[in-house]
């Protein structure tokens, strides 16, 4: 994968920025968990140079900062910046590889993962603040040693250069006086924190000067570069007179030496084991160590004898990474059916979601013996505040968290009650198409707090004009003596499962086909339905069945076939779906002399929009492309005269709300009926003469109806998703729609 896994190891690194000084806290206890985390994690032959990597990519940070912060004080809107002020920062590193370690994020303060830190933390927080202080409040004079420091720079000639002169003039300022004095105190008193900036390290003067070229391209006089020579003078001279090698040697195995200081057998945002050997010929092959992020209470704590845990996580934790260590060199973990690096980012739907970590022993002796450590993740919903008074409608149509039409609003925006007065007539017109535009309602005490709104009665509400919501007679009548052909992915294969409970009040088969099916037994019979899956994603391309050949195929097997809208032809797939696929369906329809049956296409849908192992990435721009790219299949569409379920506005505000399945895309799930009770409604009390209360008391009775018409008990299994649920009513009520466009 070339993507950059997004993982904090602990601890992670403080730094004081002093000027153009920055320094970096080193605690020996920390370089330790470090060395493990590189060691493990990265498999880094050499963790000093991993480290000096960390600490570039942070330098590399603060010395655009500088240098851009600089540039932005320059003309007539100039202010006083604090000279003299330090700030502790907090630098969360992301890693794809140990060459290529990325800055994630930057807190404005000492900041650790957890709000509930453990004794650990509250060590090592006591610790860097301890040292901080001694390093900020040091009464230890300066001025003895910065007389010697430039009586040194004035005999070595420093002083005499024509471009230092140029570039700093040869007196200094009182304020320039009083900083190189404040850093030659620091350096005295570094305690364990190491100097970042200035560096010796080649190539940084002159990436320090294409920063302030691009900052500043009219080349004004600046005092980044100017004081950054200055005070790597200083500190040359300070290392000559103190006889001292470079202040940040780091010596990971010295930690080990020192018996006042124990090597943590705790984790990098992990669980700690108090169990475990090395690397030992005898011992039995297990996982000695695992690690999550974010961190996960198990239960039971872990232990490498037992093999099932159980963990909850909030709403808003959508992925989860797990890491292992093994308890012996021929021992190998894979994550996502193969053995690949030390740990593994997997999605996190909303239920349970199970994953399974496999540890091999590849050792000659044991003939690859297999122990499999189970972790079942419960992810709650969305916190919902049931409401007994009135309370305002709020809608959005995307999430701030995922911004993909830029420049429109995101998150709860306020519902004026003379819209909702609007919509709630009963004589609202139906939508004339399965894309008309729409936003998800909900009833809210504030729109600014989404923690404040009863989710449990959300709705998708088109603009002006409603979706037949049909009964079950109703239905059955319009599709009796229809045939149904679905090709697609499992997007189109959940729908057409919800079609076949809806109409049987049960489901009695299902499995996750990824061929073709047949379902002979919808409606008494009424209404046959088949299936067949595509793209075939698992055969190499050069022998997978194209588009055209796959749906030549689905009408050969599902024929006799009507040339009118009794049949009906439903395409769809989250992502795969383009225009051209639509210019292949009217070809094949022509050529099969079916050009008059009912087509309806089913849109594209958010996915893949979770840094996961095992699928592919979306960035953010290429998921606002996917949104063009909907636009494009729906002209399309329209052109050839199809009918539309806009699916991608429907579900891309709600990204966050997908169920199981790596690919983040899935909005059903079909489960054993018996677990599937998940619509517990607490009776709301209303103002009857409320506007608001009365549309969501009528889409509340409306729900209601839809859940009472698949909800059989007796039935072996049930599908369940409010976004799915949404996405095939309205596809029902296009195919059974009394009028349609010529």
């Amino acid at each position: 994968s070339n993507r950059s896994c997004s993982h904090r190891p602990t601890p992670k690194p403080q730094q004081r920025q002093i000027r153009a000084a920055s320094f970096q806290h080193t605690n020996p206890l920390l370089c330790s968990q470090l060395q493990t985390f590189f060691e493990t994690f990265l498999r880094a032959s050499s963790p000093l140079q991993a480290f000096d990597k960390m600490k570039e990519a942070i330098s590399k940070l603060l010395l655009a900062a500088e240098v851009f912060s600089e540039t932005s004080t320059l003309g007539p809107k100039a202010f006083d910046r604090c000279r003299l002020c330090f700030q502790l920062l907090t630098f969360d590193i992301g890693y794809g590889s140990v060459r290529s370690p990325v800055v994630l994020q930057v807190h404005e303060h000492l900041n650790f993962q957890d709000d509930n830190m453990d004794f650990e933390d509250q060590n090592t927080e006591e610790f860097l603040l301890k040292d901080t202080f001694n390093f900020l409040l040091s009464n230890e004079s300066s001025l003895s040693i910065f007389s010697e420091i430039f009586q040194g720079l004035y005999r070595s000639g420093v002083f005499k250069s024509e471009d230092y002169q140029k570039e700093l003039n040869q007196c200094l300022s009182l304020e320039e006086i009083n900083s190189i004095m404040t850093f030659i105190k620091e350096l005295g008193n570094l305690g364990q924190f190491q100097l970042l900036f200035p560096s010796a390290t080649p190539g940084f003067q002159s990436l320090m000067r294409e920063f302030y070229d691009m900052a500043n391209p009219m080349r004004k006089p600046g005092s980044t570069v100017a004081q950054y020579r200055s005070l790597l003078n200083v500190f040359e001279q300070f290392q000559l007179l103190k006889k001292k090698a470079p202040l940040y040697p780091l010596e990971w195995n010295s930690f080990a030496e020192d018996e006042s200081i124990k090597k943590p057998q705790g984790s990098l945002d992990g669980i700690e084991i108090k169990k475990g050997k090395g690397c030992d010929k005898d011992t039995q092959c297990h996982i000695k160590q695992i690690f999550t992020y974010p961190r996960l209470k198990l239960n039971p704590e872990f232990n490498p004898e037992i093999k099932d845990y159980y963990s909850e996580v909030p709403f808003d934790v959508v992925t989860l990474t797990i890491g292992a260590e093994t308890s012996k060199c021929h021992c190998k973990v894979y994550l996502h059916e193969g053995a690949g690096p030390s740990f593994a980012n997997y999605p996190l739907g909303l239920g349970m979601n199970k994953i399974s970590v496999l540890v091999v022993d590849e050792s000659p002796a044991q003939g690859e013996t297999l122990v499999t450590y189970k972790f079942a993740i419960y992810r709650e919903d969305r916190p919902s505040l049931p409401l007994f008074e009135d309370f305002t409608a709020c809608g959005f149509v995307q999430d701030c968290g995922l911004l993909i039409q830029p420049e429109e609003t995101c998150g709860l925006q306020p519902v004026s009650s003379d819209y909702i007065e609007a919509i709630s007539q009963p004589e609202l017109k139906i939508c004339p198409s399965g894309d008309t535009k729409g936003q998800w309602i909900v009833p809210c005490l504030s729109c600014s707090d989404n923690r404040t709104c009863d989710w449990r009665e959300i709705t998708w509400q088109p603009h002006d004009c409603q979706y037949s919501i049909l009964t079950k007679p109703q239905l059955q009548q319009c599709l009796g003596g229809r045939k149904i052909l679905f090709i697609g992915d499992s997007t189109n294969r959940g729908i057409m499962y919800y079609l076949i409970e809806r109409l049987n009040d049960t489901l009695q088969e299902w499995q996750k086909v990824h061929g073709t099916k047949f379902y002979h037994n919808v409606n008494g019979g009424k209404t046959p339905i088949s299936y067949s899956y595509y793209p075939q994603f698992w055969i190499s391309p050069s022998l997978r069945p194209t588009f055209e050949k796959a749906l030549e195929h689905l009408l050969q097997r599902s024929r006799p076939l009507e040339n009118t809208s009794q049949t009906v032809l439903v395409v769809g797939g989250v992502q795969w779906l383009n225009s051209n696929h639509l210019q292949i369906i009217h070809k094949v329809l022509k050529r099969e002399n079916l050009l008059n049956i009912l087509v309806i296409i089913k849109t594209l849908g958010i996915g893949f929009h979770l840094p996961v192992d095992g699928v592919h990435f979306l960035t953010q721009s290429e998921v606002q492309n996917l949104w063009k790219e909907n636009l494009i299949i729906l002209d399309a569409a329209k052109t050839y005269g199809y009918e539309v379920v806009d699916t991608f506005t429907i579900t891309m505000g709600r990204y966050k709300e997908f169920l199981q399945g790596t690919c983040g895309c899935h909005f059903h799930e079909v489960v054993k009926s018996k677990l599937s009770k998940e619509y517990h409604f607490i009776k709301i009390k209303r103002s009857r003469n409320h506007v608001v209360g009365k549309y969501f008391s009528n889409q509340s009775r409306l729900q209601q109806r839809q859940q009472d018409s698949v909800t059989n008990f007796q039935s072996p299994y049930h599908v369940r998703g409010p976004v799915n649920q949404v996405c095939s009513e309205i596809l029902l009520s296009r195919i059974c729609a009394s009028e349609r466009p010529a």
